[in-house]
């Protein structure tokens, strides 16, 4: 019982670092593992997951805080966002059937993923030019004050940035809460993508802000599953004390990669993401499974 337990801290130790080094929670290598591995029923992996995710939150986002990377305005601006996406989730789903939206979560996550693969060798290159300083932030933008600046350690400069497109940015995240509610898809990796390729931050700004964001999401379902009983504190003291900790030896390491490094496993991530979405939406329709589903 004891390598049982260990073997799931050292699993949530890494979930914490790859999540800290691209803005997720991790409950896409911990759910999986919890549930092929150690053969856990789905729901309470799910729920381990998702208080493991306030603790990677909590142990991540302060260190992105305290090295000022995060922007704590727009991280609540989109919140707002996500929130009403998610509430917005429980309407659509009775209209829409689960393979629809699948379907389109899969789509949507497969064009990010290429236009940040697109972009992922010029970001430093934008960074030394000045570019994103040079960029003016739209009327929403200038009004909530979403500009930013941080220290980039890979690069040895500082980074200043204005938000752009923040309407866009905000209608793409609030599909990050619809899609987190209804499908269990990680809302991070769809709000990284919108920060980074719609509205103009920095890579390094959108996973700090994005880290910052997903704790406070990932609060409200932790309420219910612990009023359901579906908490086990033997799964989750080993797998939140895993991810605390691996979430913070990410958060120390992800300012100094470069951006393109950060980007290409961003891409990657999305990728896989985007096939079990499109994987379950055939499944769900048609009956056809694709190798590699979980």
């Amino acid at each position: 019982m004891f390598l049982t337990y260990l073997l799931m801290f050292v699993i949530a130790i890494f979930a914490g670092f790859f999540g800290a080094l691209v803005g997720i929670g991790g409950g896409i290598i911990i759910v999986p593992a919890l549930t092929l591995i150690f053969h856990l029923p789905i729901h309470m992996a799910i729920a381990a997951s998702i208080v493991s995710v306030i603790a990677t939150s909590i142990a991540g986002a302060l260190s992105y805080v305290d090295q000022e990377i995060t922007n704590i305005r727009l991280g609540m601006f989109l919140e707002i966002a996500t929130t009403m996406g998610a509430l917005a989730g429980a309407l659509i789903g009775v209209l829409l059937h689960g393979w629809i939206l699948s379907l389109i979560f899969g789509g949507l996550i497969f064009y990010m993923a290429a236009v940040s693969y697109r972009t992922r060798k010029t970001e430093d290159r934008m960074i030394k030019a000045g570019a994103y300083a040079a960029e003016k932030p739209d009327r929403v933008a200038s009004s909530l004050l979403l500009t930013g600046t941080y220290h980039d350690e890979a690069l040895k400069t500082n980074v200043s940035y204005s938000a752009t497109k923040t309407i866009e940015g905000s209608l793409v995240s609030s599909l990050a809460g619809l899609g987190s509610g209804l499908l269990g898809i990680g809302g991070g990796v769809i709000k990284v993508a919108a920060m980074n390729n719609l509205m103009g931050i920095p890579m390094k700004a959108a996973v700090a802000t994005s880290k910052f964001m997903i704790g406070v999401t990932a609060a409200t379902s932790a309420v219910v599953y612990f009023l359901a009983g579906g908490i086990d504190i033997y799964v989750v003291a080993p797998v939140a004390l895993g991810t605390m900790l691996g979430a913070t030896g990410g958060s120390m390491v992800m300012n100094k990669l470069h951006s393109k490094t950060i980007k290409t496993i961003f891409f990657f991530l999305m990728i896989y993401l985007g096939y079990q979405m499109v994987a379950k939406g055939l499944l769900l329709r048609f009956g056809v499974t694709l190798p590699g589903l979980l």
